[in-house]
């Protein structure tokens, strides 16, 4: 009988254990989703000791974020969820610590696009010059960088806070550091914790298909200098940091922290990657003085560039005989051999860019840039002895070159055209150079050519033109556009060339090409004029006259595999001659998803900034 006793005793204990655990979990969601209204510093759903408050640490749940953080993501996935504010607030700094040393190993490319702003008084705040920096992070012991570009930025041999992010020069210049951009990636590197800040529940919100929980972070008082002020958004399944709103608090003197916007993808399992971050200072309303006014967008990618090692070349090669039998199995001719060698060159130089993560692997938009080539080719009559191939850039400077038969497209310069013709006058040019036999790169088919760095890229590739070929490429070009099915169409192409041309004396650094030739020349057009000076005038209080789209109006770039592809986002009405906003910096509002195996990773990637035309349609149409 003693034995029944225990027995149901043992059963009605654990059916009471299952049921609390079971009122906890549906407390939780109730939490989870109480209305927009809800008090902004709500009492935790469990009691705590008297006196603690949701932002105060208390001796269990300290315990349960150190043990947290020494668990893998699969691990802390299985942890049950968290009933109080403290223990969420754990949660959150266990998931920050394990993404720190999941990224330390990685060293992803970052990419810096700056803008300082003047006032216009009909089109508001415009570009007065602008500033672009391209590096490779090392996210290994701290945040460091080692740049692209080969200007050296004064201060980089300094300490943390006076590279930061930006200060005044001894000549009283203000000077940006491109350090301070990939800084933004994270709240605090170091010291992310409850001994240095102050954990305030905001409320709830969704960020496009994942529902977060909302916290301001504030420095406590003996916290330090460099300290992040501002709001956090936690996502509300793994906890984990999707989203970072602020600056950094206590800055020194002749020093600054810019205010930013950073974002995060859950591009992988367990982990949600830092993507992009927006930035911007200054009062932009009319009469303002500002000291400091710019926008800039900072975008990272590469994580997952592949580095083969020495043990994995040879583990999944099987060699068989084979003998060539085929009635072409012979010597080449001299122009069937000079051929082959364009061919080699031209691999090696596209797979040595894919590499460094300056080339996007071949996707969809390729087929897009194709089609148009094929439209070209087709009209014109044009039989080329190899096919033409596109691909696309993953910077955002304006440029465009060739190299063989293939033509490349920097994902910026995709952006900002605005339809179908206009992309045509831009493959049309590098098409001219194939049709005219205007071949370069041919002393890249030998391969020591490919031994360098990625951060020396830019200063062992190159493939521009002279003078005489890039106008001889013009004229052939315009030749094959008014034969082909864009004749139509080559308004809207001059109408991006006259906007282009209104802008270019202010944004040297977005029109500087590093691989191909320039299209303008000390502030001047010189790509394709021609159909800039027979367009209609550029207008910019017509609001149907579409003339350049914002940066980001056509191409989301995956930050872990560095695949590209249209974005799909609703057009928006333009409603006054500001929306326009050509070539300009606008923030980022990506559509946030959770990773799904069923999915590839591309399918998981960020939108665009909300206000971009999405569409290549035949002409132009009042959207942004």
């Amino acid at each position: 009988m003693r034995r029944v006793t225990r027995g149901v005793t043992r059963e009605v204990m654990s059916n009471m254990n299952w049921i609390i655990l079971a009122l906890l979990a549906v407390t939780m969601t109730a939490v989870a989703q109480q209305p927009a209204s809800a008090p902004q510093n709500p009492q935790p759903v469990a009691a705590t000791q008297p006196g603690q408050t949701a932002a105060q640490p208390s001796a269990a749940p300290s315990g349960q974020a150190q043990s947290a953080q020494s668990q893998s993501p699969q691990a802390q996935a299985s942890l049950a969820p968290p009933t109080t504010m403290d223990q969420v607030v754990d949660r959150v700094i266990a998931r920050e610590n394990d993404l720190i040393k999941f990224l330390s190993p990685r060293t992803p490319i970052v990419e810096t696009y700056l803008q300082n702003l003047t006032q216009d008084p009909q089109l508001g705040p415009i570009p007065q010059d602008d500033h672009y920096f391209l590096g490779r992070m090392d996210l290994s012991d701290s945040i460091d960088r080692s740049d692209y570009l080969q200007e050296k930025v004064k201060g980089e041999g300094e300490g943390m806070e006076k590279r930061l992010l930006g200060g005044l020069t001894k000549r009283f210049k203000f000077q940006y550091q491109p350090l301070g951009f990939s800084w933004m990636i994270f709240a605090d590197r170091n010291n992310f914790d409850r001994q240095h800040y102050n954990f305030h529940y905001a409320r709830r919100e969704f960020l496009g298909d994942v529902r977060c929980l909302v916290f301001d972070l504030t420095p406590k008082k003996d916290a330090g200098r460099g300290r992040f002020l501002g709001r956090i958004w936690i996502e509300d399944q793994d906890f984990s940091i999707v989203r970072l709103n602020g600056t950094y608090a206590r800055p020194s003197r002749n020093n600054y922290y810019y205010h930013m916007d950073s974002w995060r993808l859950n591009l992988i399992p367990g982990y949600w990657v830092p993507a992009y971050i927006y930035s911007e200072e200054g009062d932009f309303t009319a009469g303002a003085k500002n000291k400091i006014a710019f926008k800039a967008q900072t975008r990272m990618w590469g994580y997952n560039l592949k580095t083969g090692t020495a043990n994995d070349e040879l583990t999944q090669i099987r060699v068989d005989s084979v003998k060539d039998e085929t009635p072409s199995a012979q010597d080449a001719s001299p122009l069937a051999a000079e051929r082959e060698w364009q061919q080699q060159a031209e691999d090696n130089v596209l797979e040595r860019l894919e590499r460094a993560g300056l080339l996007a692997p071949e996707g969809d938009v390729d087929k897009i840039l194709q089609t148009v080539v094929n439209n070209i080719e087709i009209t014109n009559n044009i039989e080329l002895p190899r096919p033409v191939r596109t691909r696309v850039l993953t910077t955002s400077p304006l440029e465009t070159f060739s190299v063989g038969n293939t033509i490349v497209v920097s994902r910026g310069l995709i952006d900002v055209l605005p339809d179908e013709g206009s992309l045509a006058m831009v493959l049309s040019h590098e098409l001219a150079h194939i049709v005219l036999g205007h071949n370069l790169g041919s002393q890249y088919a030998f391969n020591d050519r490919m031994l360098f760095s990625d951060e020396a890229t830019y200063q062992n590739l190159g493939f521009k033109h002279i003078p005489e070929e890039e106008a001889a490429a013009d004229k052939k070009a315009v030749e094959m556009l008014k034969a082909s099915p864009y004749a139509q169409k080559l308004d809207s192409a001059g109408l991006f060339i006259k906007a282009l041309q209104k802008r270019a004396p202010q944004l040297s650094a977005l029109l500087q090409a590093h691989l191909g030739n320039n299209i303008t020349e000390n502030g001047t057009v010189t790509r394709m004029a021609q159909l800039g000076n027979s367009a209609p005038a550029l207008d910019w209080n017509k609001l149907d006259q579409i003339a350049a789209l914002p940066l980001g109006g056509r191409v989301k770039l995956n930050p872990w595999d560095d695949k590209v592809e249209i974005v799909k986002a609703q057009p928006v009405a333009i409603t006054s001659a500001r929306d326009k906003m050509p070539f300009e910096v606008t923030p980022f509002f990506p559509r946030l998803s959770r990773y799904s195996v069923a999915s590839t990773p591309a399918a998981t990637t960020a939108a665009a900034p909300t206000t971009t035309a999405t569409t290549a349609d035949a002409s132009p149409t009042p959207t942004n």
